[in-house]
């Protein structure tokens, strides 16, 4: 590892489809000669897209960062449905051609109203979902039957941009606004079933996670041509946070991990010193603010 570590910040990634998440960190720590790198918001290896990555004593942001709502383009292929509800997986079932052939674009259109909007969604049982402390992909794999419960997701948006009909075959392009914790493969295994053929997540490309979007991506070949990152930590913090200015000794009582003044803002909210560095994370408690994650310490 080098003697020099990276500057700390974010570095968002368009991950590349045949590559899992841990791979993604593996090939930064790498180019950026650091171990410290972590990730947010995983992505299957299937998909490509905006992938978080925390660097140095930006890891420190990852568990506090508000990736609670993301954006997807996706491929639905009707028709087939599949062991894992994406094309990696297994055919368990196939429609007649003809009945494919038969859904009609009215029957389409009420079928993805359906899963818009505030929804029961039972996650795929190759989810990274823990269940008594083991993922429930990994408990597929080892031949164990897993039945996840449905839960409460949110489908803000659930639009159609394409629809491609061809002998047998149907695919769907659409685009997805949705809470985290929604499972677009879910969503096409659904769709197919309420249809009465079948379906399954042929592509997915994530385009933003939270505040994050493929505008400030690189590709890993990017970074390993040009080591560095997308957002330093003062950028990154003051893009995910609402944002506190205070003066030289509230500064310092926050670098020392002490409370100060309360500022009014609600939830978590980074806290900027006058010459413009972030120096933590902090909440309001009563009438003082307590940090949360002290980033300049003392």
């Amino acid at each position: 590892m080098s003697a020099l570590a990276p500057s700390p910040g974010l570095l968002i990634i368009d991950k590349p489809g045949g590559m899992t998440s841990h791979d993604v960190v593996a090939k930064v720590r790498r180019f950026l000669r650091t171990r410290k790198v972590g990730h947010a918001g995983t992505l299957d290896p299937m998909a490509t897209g905006v992938l978080v990555l925390g660097i140095e004593r930006a890891t420190k942001l990852l568990g506090h960062l508000a990736l609670d709502r993301k954006t997807y383009l996706a491929t639905i292929a009707l028709g087939a449905a599949t062991t894992t509800d994406d094309a990696e997986g297994e055919v368990i079932s196939r429609a007649d051609g003809q009945a494919v052939a038969a859904v009609s674009d009215a029957e389409i259109e009420a079928g993805i109203a359906a899963l818009t909007g505030d929804i029961l969604q039972k996650p795929s049982a190759v989810s990274a979902i823990k269940v008594g402390g083991k993922r429930a992909y990994a408990m597929v794999r080892a031949g164990e039957d897993v039945d996840l419960p449905a839960r409460p997701v949110s489908v803000y948006r659930f639009d159609l941009r394409a629809t491609r009909r061809d002998a047998g075959s149907l695919e769907l392009d659409v685009m997805v606004d949705c809470s985290s914790g929604t499972y677009v493969r879910a969503l096409a295994r659904d769709l197919g079933a309420a249809l009465g053929v079948g379906g399954h997540l042929a592509a997915l490309r994530r385009t933003s996670a939270g505040p994050f979007t493929l505008a400030k991506a690189r590709t890993l070949d990017d970074v390993e041509r040009e080591p560095g990152l997308s957002l330093t930590l003062a950028e990154a913090v003051a893009a995910a946070f609402p944002r506190a200015d205070v003066d030289a000794s509230s500064a310092a009582a926050i670098r020392h991990g002490q409370r100060v003044p309360a500022t009014g803002l609600s939830g978590t909210y980074g806290v900027f010193a006058p010459d413009g560095r972030v120096l933590a994370l902090a909440e309001d408690a009563g009438h003082t603010a307590r940090p949360v994650v002290v980033l300049d310490p003392a």
